[in-house]
């Protein structure tokens, strides 16, 4: 568990520096310079549209479009931003589903406990039950016995009073 937290630190910490290598190539790289021109004028654009709809401020029939210096920025820290966001998230769903792969395997362990635990009271249930039947065999054995003393108590009762004896 601590290592996972630990992988996780080291995780978020080296996508810090990732993320202001991709800010600076950004601004560097022609085409990701074109992508964060692109991305920022939609993000201003939508943003635009937003507060006139929310707001209620005047509506504006042409938006006017950042700078291309602001626009680079802009765009560059949005994608900054949304590799850091991915990043957590990744993390996140990660950690989410490790979590449920070990509450998935607990659940497993006591399921094939309580199986085990079934099997031995079904073990002492049948061995109760032989057990009832011995001792319900000895009761009728010992009732037999009991019979047969008091039988041959009587016959001797009976010939002692008879003359055996002499």
């Amino acid at each position: 568990m601590a290592t996972v937290k630990l992988a996780t630190l080291v995780i978020r910490t080296v996508a810090k520096p990732i993320s202001s290598q991709l800010k600076s190539q950004a601004k560097q790289h022609p085409a990701f310079r074109n992508l964060c021109v692109s991305l920022a004028q939609r993000m201003h654009t939508a943003e635009v549209s937003l507060r006139t709809n929310i707001l209620g401020e005047p509506a504006r029939a042409h938006v006017r479009p950042l700078s291309e210096t602001r626009a680079i920025e802009n765009g560059a820290n949005a994608l900054a931003e949304g590799f850091l966001f991915s990043v957590a998230a990744a993390l996140i769903v990660g950690e989410s589903f490790r979590a449920s792969r070990a509450q998935s395997k607990r659940r497993d362990d006591v399921d094939d406990r309580l199986d085990e635990l079934a099997t031995s009271v079904s073990s002492l249930r049948d061995t109760v039950e032989q057990l009832k039947q011995t001792l319900e065999e000895l009761e009728g054995e010992w009732e037999r016995n009991d019979e047969l003393q008091r039988i041959v108590e009587r016959v001797v009762e009976i010939g002692l009073r008879g003359g055996w004896v002499e």
